[in-house]
């Protein structure tokens, strides 16, 4: 076997997102483009006598391109490369399998709840030693080294059978192709009260997990079905396919609507929930009661220690900004810490690697805790399973007594998808440049008390991130929050944040949306977001 140096040049617009690079399937299969980009991740962290982690989401070109992964990493020089089998890994099972092995980090090929398929989405990220997303200085790294990329290296060499679990060769490197899921299904049995759980499903208990034909569907019947005792046909959607069945596969209540028809449905189950392409995202579901990301992790924070994982209790709790304060309202009760963050995973690990945070979460479906460095979906149904056994009451009444206690952020997000990115920015940088003049000023009814472009500090490493998203905030509690997110492949998503604070008693029932309707027309005057993008409606409401 050989090893070729393969001539090439700089392609445009190889730069990371909040969550790695994300583009169409037949951009990463163009010519040299997902070499360039692995070239230069390699050429960052370095591949000589290393070891890796490698898998993906299952989707659309995710076999081949983690043949050209292997390849690629074998000849740089990696000694070792651990590898799911089919090349299929949850993002938070890669993340474990980082970790575990205390392997030099970890490749993962997928595009999150970004739909799949010949014309959709594809996607690489780097994960570091830690188990945790690559932070934004090695991320500018990479795509630096995009911008100047002559040459990249790959072994001559056949496919590696990646279809059964054992060991081979590729060249001088080894490959051990493992089981998917079972390190991680045992993490999962340490970490939560099976016994309690498996009780609760043999007296009747009944619940729907929707995988969504993404890769969650193996770990939640191996966990639910055959380790928790679920009914069989518990878990639905639960093969993964390479164009998620068509589904776009993120779990909200747009994009799950058969789950939520089926929870606010005459025959519904005690239980629903739904995970995204790569199991990094839930959504949880009561019956007749949906539970919005915010609430969930506050729930999650405030009764944590029920589960055996967490029975010492939490040394604090983080949420990314645009994420409601019903966490922090957990944490001052507890009198732990709590911690504000720019959206995305990776400004999470310096706190759970300095055991400053114990729980994390974030708006967009995103829950986690310090089992790993990666938002983990399952991880968050399951803690949620161990709380319903041990309290043996309903979501509706554990939301209801959160509420009663800690008072109602009502909460919602709009996301406005696909927007010319010329239109988005222009109205972005008018709406910056308006936030010096708008203290004081009252917009239905309310008074704006700051405005502001949040930037952070992080607590740790000192690193400062800005211009992570504008916040208007009210006098009441009330905020608005808007940005535009780095996970989409086609022009630009603009996500509007809206929340109010009811403190109760009175006013907890609400609908949300009825609730923020103030918040919300405020929201489009200020931002003037008809005027410079044309919408007047949100494409996905949260």
């Amino acid at each position: 076997m050989t090893i070729t140096i393969v001539a090439t040049k700089p392609i445009a617009g190889q730069k990371p997102g909040t969550s790695g690079l994300r583009k169409k399937t037949p951009v990463f299969m163009g010519p040299h483009y997902l070499e360039n980009f692995v070239q230069a991740i390699f050429d960052v962290v370095g591949a000589e006598g290393k070891t890796f982690v490698l898998g993906g989401d299952g989707r659309y070109f995710n076999d081949r391109a983690a043949q050209v992964i292997l390849r690629m990493t074998a000849a740089n020089g990696a000694a070792r490369v651990i590898v799911g089998q089919g090349a299929i890994l949850s993002t938070p099972a890669a993340s474990h399998l980082i970790r575990l092995n205390k392997t030099d980090g970890g490749i993962i090929m997928s595009a999150s709840h970004n739909p799949g398929g010949p014309e959709e989405d594809f996607g690489v990220k780097f994960n570091m030693p830690n188990g945790g997303p690559a932070p934004e200085g090695v991320t500018e790294a990479m795509y630096q080294r995009t911008t100047m990329l002559t040459e990249y290296k790959m072994l001559v060499a056949q496919d590696v059978d990646l279809s059964v679990v054992g060991r081979s060769h590729l060249g001088g490197m080894v490959v051990d192709v493992v089981d998917p899921v079972a390190d991680y299904a045992t993490l999962m049995e340490s970490l939560f009260n099976f016994s309690a759980i498996r009780a609760m499903f043999a007296g009747g208990f009944r619940m729907r997990m929707d995988s969504m034909c993404a890769v969650t569907g193996p770990y939640a019947v191996e966990i639910l079905e055959r380790r928790l005792g679920a009914e069989p046909g518990t878990c639905v959607n639960a093969v993964p396919l390479p164009d998620f069945g068509g589904m776009h596969p993120d779990p909200n209540p747009t994009w799950a609507k058969a789950l939520m028809d089926e929870m606010f449905g005459p025959d519904a189950p005690d239980f629903g929930a739904a995970s995204d392409g790569d199991g990094d995202r839930n959504m949880v579901v009561g019956r007749g009661i949906y539970v919005s990301p915010s609430d969930s992790l506050a729930v999650l924070a405030a009764n944590a220690h029920l589960a055996p994982g967490y029975k010492a209790g939490l040394k604090g709790v983080a949420r990314s900004m645009p994420t409601s304060a019903a966490a922090d309202r957990v944490a001052a009760a507890l009198g732990i810490a709590s911690y504000e963050t720019p959206t995305g995973w990776k400004f999470f690990g310096n706190l759970l690697d300095a055991g400053r945070a114990t729980i994390c979460g974030e708006e967009s479906f995103g829950t986690g805790s310090d089992h790993v460095r990666e938002k983990d979906g399952l991880w968050a149904i399951l803690l949620w399973l161990n709380i319903l056994a041990v309290r043996r009451e309903s979501v509706a009444a554990i939301l209801s007594q959160h509420w009663g206690k800690f008072g109602r952020n009502y909460y919602s997000r709009h996301d406005f998808e696909a927007i010319a990115t010329d239109k988005a920015d222009a109205m972005m940088a008018a709406l910056r440049a308006s936030l010096p003049g708008l203290k004081g000023r009252v917009v239905e009814g309310m008074t704006i008390a700051g405005a502001d472009d949040f930037a952070y500090t992080d607590p740790v490493d000192g690193s400062i991130s800005k211009a992570q998203g504008v916040r208007l905030m009210f006098e009441d509690g009330s905020r608005i929050v808007l940005r535009l997110s780095g996970t989409g492949t086609e022009g630009a998503t603009l996500r509007l944040y809206l929340e109010r604070y009811a403190a109760g008693p009175m006013g907890l029932d609400l609908d949300p949306q009825e609730a923020l309707a103030g918040i919300i027309r405020a929201a489009h005057e200020l931002a003037g977001i008809e005027r410079f993008t044309g919408r007047t409606a949100p494409n996905v409401v949260t």
